[in-house]
């Protein structure tokens, strides 16, 4: 038997955080037993779905990296064949006509909780024979004894009786099927042998059971997967920041963190915190799932992050840095290569948005001092330093890390003075601000003229403020 998992989105909104483990633990099953991974759109809502959210899911799936097999299908694309099987059900009185009124439900519905019962339909229209009209919804003939059973991967074993199922809506009455049976047939067409989702359908799964058994059609194993929660133990939400996929890449994480993240929020290996795509397929296992929410971590997600900016190969870091570089409207122009800023400053932040903003300086020309440095460094006893470097600097013929430090050492030495006295009133001047890599890696990354421009710069700013 091929192994076929499925995920299964609703396009009403961005692929969020949620969606997006469900869709890792999918992926991991199928790919784990040589299997296939089908992406679903399930689009039924036509009023909530959006192309807009379609193109945000499909997004951030690719992000992440979870290629799949087949589709992407979409439901409406698929409503004949829906309405193919309820006619079938008809013709099998397996599913019948209900007339009822939107105002009598109502009224049902009102004296079931009155009484302190569950609401649910009563079957008025369910063994009626001769009823007419035009506006009517398909029910499905629901088993009224016995119980549904099913061994959940993550919760083992579950059982639903059936005279506490109603007779679920099949066909509304403008025609169009709903959610919980065109789920039946896709599942059962596409093949689908796992199916992988949030603890919020574990009440949908006995009614899906029950017409996949009056179809005739295999049932499937399941696996319902806990929510998240955030930092504070609350259901996770807009208020804790970014829920959605693509708002992780903005805020410059990069989709290999996520990813490790992702799959440790509820399940574990050992003492193992850091899992390649490889591992990851290796180890992982819908058994070792934990039922209980899991609470996400902002802090170790950062040092998730961190840990992959550093480890992996600059130049894939670099494909990612890019982007962020782009939307801070820097041009790297002839400046130092991307992989060599990432060894620079890989291990000084948590997120390469970060990493963009602080590394502007080796690209373009600030406006300003850094105004708190500036009056801390560029006082007037830093002019004499920031003259003797200058000219030190400015007689190099070769313009490296090593030939800096010795100039700026030499510096120090020659004004008797410790290397700190010479070192922050050039990093100010040359950065701009008080905090940078050591200045030899520094400098070396920037253009001999520009250093001297900058200096010079730094030094009539000292002067300007010698005549206030």
């Amino acid at each position: 038997m091929t192994v076929v998992t499925r995920f299964a989105p609703s396009p009403t909104g961005y692929l969020h955080v949620g969606g997006a483990r469900t869709a890792l633990y999918s992926w991991l099953v199928a790919k784990a037993q040589g299997g296939k991974f089908v992406l679903r759109i399930e689009d039924t809502d036509v009023e909530r779905s959006t192309q807009a959210a379609i193109d945000a899911i499909l997004e951030g799936m690719e992000w992440l990296g979870l290629n799949w097999d087949e589709g992407p299908y979409y439901q409406t694309q698929r409503f004949s064949r829906y309405n193919e099987y309820i006619e079938q059900l008809l013709a099998e009185g397996k599913a019948y006509k209900c007339y009822c009124s939107v105002e009598r439900l109502e009224k049902m519905r009102e004296a079931q909780m009155e009484r302190g019962e569950k609401p649910r339909y009563d079957g008025c229209c369910r063994d009626k024979e001769n009823l007419s009209g035009d506006k009517f919804v398909v029910r499905f003939r629901n088993p009224q004894t016995g119980s549904v059973k099913f061994n959940d991967h993550i919760r083992g074993p579950i059982e639903f009786a059936n005279d506490q199922l109603d007779d679920l809506i099949i066909k509304r009455t403008d025609g169009t099927p709903t959610y919980n049976f065109c789920v039946v047939i896709d599942d059962w067409e596409m093949n689908i042998t796992h199916v992988i989702r949030g603890e919020d359908h574990i009440n949908n799964t006995p009614r899906q059971i029950n017409i996949l058994q009056a179809l005739g059609a295999p049932v499937p194993e399941y696996a319902h997967v806990s929510m998240i929660l955030g930092d504070d133990g609350k259901k996770l939400s807009k208020r804790h920041g970014a829920v959605g996929v693509m708002q992780y890449r903005d805020d410059g994480y990069l989709p290999q963190a996520v990813l490790n993240y992702l799959v440790r929020l509820g399940w574990s290996h050992g003492d193992q915190e850091i899992f390649s795509l490889d591992e990851m397929i290796k180890f992982f296992s819908l058994d070792d799932v934990n039922k209980a929410a899991s609470a996400f971590n902002t802090e170790k997600l950062n040092w998730l992050n961190q840990h992959y900016m550093k480890s992996l190969p600059a130049t894939e870091v670099a494909m990612y840095l890019r982007w962020h570089f782009e939307q801070q409207g820097i041009e790297l122009g002839d400046g130092p290569s991307l992989e060599q800023v990432i060894n620079l400053q890989a291990d000084r932040v948590k997120t390469l948005k970060e990493m963009a903003a602080i590394s502007r300086y080796f690209y373009e020309e600030f406006a300003d001092f850094d105004e708190a440095a500036a009056k801390k460094h560029l006082r007037p006893v830093a002019k004499a330093p920031l003259q003797k470097v200058r000219q030190r600097l400015a007689d190099l013929s070769t313009w490296n890390a090593e030939t800096i430090h010795k100039e700026i050492q030499q510096a120090a030495d020659d004004l008797e003075v410790g290397m700190g006295k010479v070192g922050m009133p050039l990093r100010v001047a040359v950065t701009g601000g008080g905090n940078s890599p050591s200045l030899d890696v520094t400098l070396e990354l920037i253009p001999q003229l520009t250093v001297l421009q900058r200096i010079d710069r730094g030094i009539a700013f000292i002067e300007a403020r010698e005549q206030e």
